[in-house]
């Protein structure tokens, strides 16, 4: 089974690896049951969608009546003012089949006029709290990606005390000076302030070029098992974070495999190697 760690103050102890459910955008019910059964073989005990992820609330809505209680349960919105993100929240447990979800996340929140709407008066941040207050949400988090990411969610803890955040980590990431200085800085905020971390791109390997693309993620991964391997290893072998798995279904299966055997974290002389050979490029500069 996959190691578990607390998340944040939310008092659950998660799976160090979260279900990414984008995973399930455009895949069929069965396919997604299968999915589960994965996840239920490897003890995995949080799920994380979003109401963009395109049918993937409506494919996680049969598993909740399933196993009742078993998953902590996440979903996002992208809109940026109260109103259309009270009726999204509303779509979403429509969709999910249930009366509430533990983390509600303001989606992808990176530009900066989105940014200042979504946290000013009448914004989502609005909505996000109210819903708290109905018992509709039981936390409140951010995510997003980009260079900057990590900055602008220091900027987002300073406006308001979110219970998790969400962004890309990985080492091939975390050779960038600034958004290193300022991953380091977020992630010693919210140590101390007991606000989860959850990461993304463990695996990406880099952009899509010209080819077809031919997995679901939307980065060309790694597609190795002994490179996913490494991968995984090195974002688990920062304590206290989660690793948000790959976007698609088949490839999840070698990246909770290879959490499921994590012990140490690999070298940087390692990582350096891995990045040379299968010729890595940043997806962010």
């Amino acid at each position: 089974m996959i190691a578990k760690a607390e998340f944040g103050r939310t008092g659950h102890k998660s799976t160090r690896v979260i279900f990414g459910a984008a995973a399930l955008g455009s895949v069929s019910q069965k396919v997604a049951d299968e999915t589960l059964d994965v996840l239920l073989e490897h003890g995995v005990n949080h799920i994380d969608t979003a109401a963009s992820y395109g049918e993937s609330e409506l494919r996680i809505a049969p598993w909740l009546k399933r196993e009742p209680g078993r998953f902590f349960l996440a979903t996002k919105t992208g809109k940026r003012d109260e109103k259309g993100a009270r009726e999204e929240l509303h779509r979403s447990l429509d969709r999910l089949g249930v009366d509430h979800v533990d983390l509600w996340q303001l989606h992808s929140l990176a530009d900066p006029i989105e940014w200042d709407n979504a946290l000013s008066p009448g914004g989502s941040l609005d909505a996000a709290q109210l819903a708290r207050e109905e018992g509709l949400v039981r936390f409140i988090g951010v995510t997003g990606h980009g260079a900057q990411i990590a900055a602008t969610h220091r900027r987002s803890l300073d406006r308001f005390d979110f219970d998790s955040v969400l962004l890309p980590y990985n080492f091939i990431t975390m050779q960038n000076d600034y958004y290193r200085a300022n991953f380091e800085a977020l992630e010693a905020t919210c140590r101390d302030r007991r606000v989860a971390v959850q990461t993304i791109k463990s695996i990406a390997h880099r952009p899509w070029m010209e080819h077809e693309h031919t997995r679901t993620t939307w980065y060309q991964p790694l597609e190795s098992p002994d490179d996913i391997d490494l991968a995984v290893w090195w974002t688990l072998g920062r304590p206290g974070v989660f690793l948000n798995s790959v976007g698609d279904v088949n490839l999840l299966p070698l990246v909770l495999d290879a959490a499921e055997r994590f012990s140490q974290a690999p070298g940087d002389d390692q990582m350096r190697e891995l990045m040379d050979r299968s010729l890595s490029i940043p997806l962010f500069v």
